[in-house]
């Protein structure tokens, strides 16, 4: 019996302590009262932002409270060395909002899961919207509530409000690690006995940024995209929101974000680029607020309805707007999945977008007007099936909705030159921020798919040479600031070399891995030989000494080493005909490879993100010097705010006022997309 106690005793602590591997009540709450935003948040000063508060009380499980949720609690605001702490609503001049009751359910561990016995949370709320600090320094935010006291600290960052840069482009290499980058160095540039013969752009040197999100070690691009664009930590599928416990992905507390703040302050234009399906997270995280990125109806619509949805004046949107994602656009009567089943081709084209929908048609837009171009259902053919396996094209993708094949598609130096012509016509000296995003560095990296993810950062790199050359002859460079970064990155590296011939040859999966040379018998690839015919870029894809690569996390799947010139690989699939979801093998790929075992839940078809951190490397224009040293990613926002005098210094905090009234675009009960 007193065994059986202790361990009742020892499971209960447990619960308590290390529950957080897992499953979280709430990723930015610890205990039973939650502030957002949570202890340790930086902002921007004259950033706006929302507050919430949450009084949780469990009805079961090791939190149990036995009683309901306080309704009285209280929310003060002190600075540090500033006059004393002031009700919450007092100090920012705003009415008190109401009182919010909800109850939602989690699992504290593995075993509850298993046992479907989720724990029971009665929730009250209240919520402060579109509030400001202006006055740098330390502040601390104390919740008071039956259950005891919850103090989050604040920091107000004191910065140089000088204008420095008038424009930014932002490069974003999604999933891109400084191995990759070394990998394809080795793969786009010829060496002689070791000597590199030319350089990559990104040749520069890198620093380190970490990548962690506000709850885990790993990190994913909707969280990443929010560190990046608004200085502030956020949880998985959250874009430019602290996620919260509510059933709306849209009432979650908002920080304003760099375009937002941007064009607010100066008027200046924004621009969105990239190879993925444009409601994807890292593009979309630069004009949504909302918990979930797979909100991607909302997401498109938020380009069009503002991309400042902090301010209730009608501000435009986005100004050019290229990539993937046909399906978003395109009506219901032809199989498109839109928000509000409207057709947005028709609902930009209204607010005088004009359109393209391939690359001739990209490079004939006029450079007057705002532009936008969907070029593919999905994410954009990466570079190696539109420069050398151009059959793997004939997807039945066109961005028509009409199925048929798109043999014309743009790339992302295409999309990010056109994009910077149009912005910087359309600015008119006010400004402009572009993010241009090489997508399937990431999605290819997920698929294990290394020489489609290396050529597409090869082609990142291509992007911003161009770039760099085109701003050198307008006169326009020594203005404007160039970032390369990334999002996250991938266990990926490279250990040695493969002679892909032999491994065909040999007959048992043991002889095969005979073909892997390491250390001095890894030798040199065969990617670059001779004239290349591409600068750049490999000669040939498909040597017979190739790269021993691959991820440090993986499903169960074959490698042979060689480039998969039918398309885009698949690693591991689904026999859905065992009645299960478990992923094994694909029969149909790298057939005559080895069999590699996973090292991830055999519910994952794909490789995933790693703890590794990524470089950031600031190219040209003003500022090179606030990109030094190692930093947090959300020091890239500061690092950019500061650059172009975003910080607005005041005396106290504030809350928004209202402009020329609240517009209805139907985000819910209480709008809160578009407050």
């Amino acid at each position: 019996m007193v065994a059986s106690s202790l361990l009742l005793a020892a499971t209960a602590l447990l619960l308590r302590t290390g529950s957080a591997q897992t499953f979280r009540r709430l990723g930015t709450c610890p205990t039973l009262g939650c502030i957002l935003p949570p202890d340790q948040a930086d902002f921007l000063s004259g950033q706006y932002f929302d507050i919430r508060v949450e009084i949780h009380a469990p009805l079961n499980g090791s939190e149990a409270t036995n009683s309901p949720p306080d309704e009285k609690f209280t929310l003060t605001i002190e600075k540090e060395g500033g006059r004393r702490a002031a009700d919450v609503s007092n100090y920012f001049r705003t009415e008190e909002p109401k009182l919010e009751k909800w109850q939602f359910s989690w699992y504290e561990d593995l075993f509850a899961q298993d046992a479907k016995t989720p724990t029971i949370v009665n929730v009250t709320s209240k919520a402060w919207r579109y509030v400001q600090l202006t006055d740098p320094g330390e502040y601390t935010a104390t919740l008071t509530w039956s259950g005891g006291e919850t103090v989050a600290s604040w920091l107000v960052r004191d910065m140089d409000t000088s204008r420095k840069a008038k424009n930014v482009i932002l490069f974003i290499g999604d999933g891109m690690t400084t191995n990759m980058i070394t990998a394809a160095r080795h793969l786009g540039h010829k060496s002689i006995n070791g000597i590199f013969q030319s350089r990559l752009a990104l040749d520069k040197f890198p620093v380190p940024t970490l990548t962690h999100s506000i709850d885990s070690f790993i990190t994913d691009s909707a969280n990443s995209a929010s560190a990046l664009y608004s200085g502030h930590k956020s949880s998985a599928n959250a874009l430019g929101v602290y996620a919260d416990s509510s059933k709306s992905p849209f009432d979650d507390p908002k920080v304003e974000l760099i375009s937002e703040i941007f064009s607010r302050k100066y008027g200046a234009k924004i621009g969105v680029v990239s190879t993925a399906y444009i409601a994807d997270a890292t593009p979309g995280g630069l004009s949504a607020h909302t918990r979930l990125r797979s909100e991607y109806g909302a997401v498109v619509d938020s380009y069009l309805n503002s991309v400042a949805n902090y301010t209730w004046t009608d501000i435009e949107g986005v100004d050019v707007l290229f990539g993937g994602g046909a399906e978003q656009f395109y009506p219901p009567s032809l199989g498109g999945v839109t928000y509000q089943d409207k057709d947005y081709y028709a609902e930009f084209a209204e607010k005088g977008y004009s359109l393209a929908q391939n690359k001739t048609s990209l490079q004939s837009l006029p450079n007057d007007k705002k532009a936008l171009g969907i070029f593919t259902v999905n994410n954009l053919p990466v570079w190696l099936d539109r420069n050398v396996y151009p059959e793997n094209l004939k997807l039945g993708n066109s961005p028509d909705g009409l199925k048929t094949d798109q043999l014309d598609p743009p790339g992302l130096k295409d999309m990010t030159l056109k994009a910077i012509d149009i912005l910087q016509t359309r600015s008119e000296g006010k400004g402009y921020f572009l993010m241009s995003e090489a997508a399937s560095i990431d999605k290819q990296m997920h698929s294990m798919d290394y020489d489609r993810a290396l050529g597409d950062l090869l082609e990142l790199d291509d992007t911003v040479k161009a770039t760099i050359e085109k701003l050198k002859k307008d006169g326009t460079l020594k203005d404007t600031l160039i970032l390369v970064t990334a999002d996250h990155g991938h266990g990926f590296d490279v250990a040695g070399g493969v002679d892909t011939l032999y491994l065909e040859k040999q007959e048992g999966d043991r002889e095969k891995r005979g073909a892997i040379g390491t250390y001095q018998e890894s030798g040199l690839s065969q990617y670059v030989v001779g004239e290349q015919k591409t600068e750049g870029f490999p000669a040939d894809w498909d040597p017979r000494y190739t790269f021993h690569s691959g991820l440090a996390t993986f499903p169960d799947h074959r490698e042979n080493y060689k480039v998969h010139k039918e398309g885009p690989r698949t690693p591991a699939i689904n026999l859905k005909l065992l009645g299960s979801s478990d992923y094994y093998v694909n029969y149909k790929d790298a057939v005559t490879g080895f069999v590699v075992n996973g090292t991830l839940p055999i519910g994952e078809s794909q490789g995933v993100h790693s703890l590794t951190d990524v470089p950031v490397y600031a190219l040209s224009g003003p500022c090179q010097d606030l990109f030094s040293g190692s930093f947090n990613n959300i020091d890239i926002f500061f690092g950019m705010a500061e650059c172009l005098g975003l910080s607005e210094k005041g005396t106290r905090g504030r809350r928004g006022r209202w402009g020329k009234g609240r517009r209805k675009n139907g985000w819910g009960d209480d709008d809160w997309m578009v407050w």
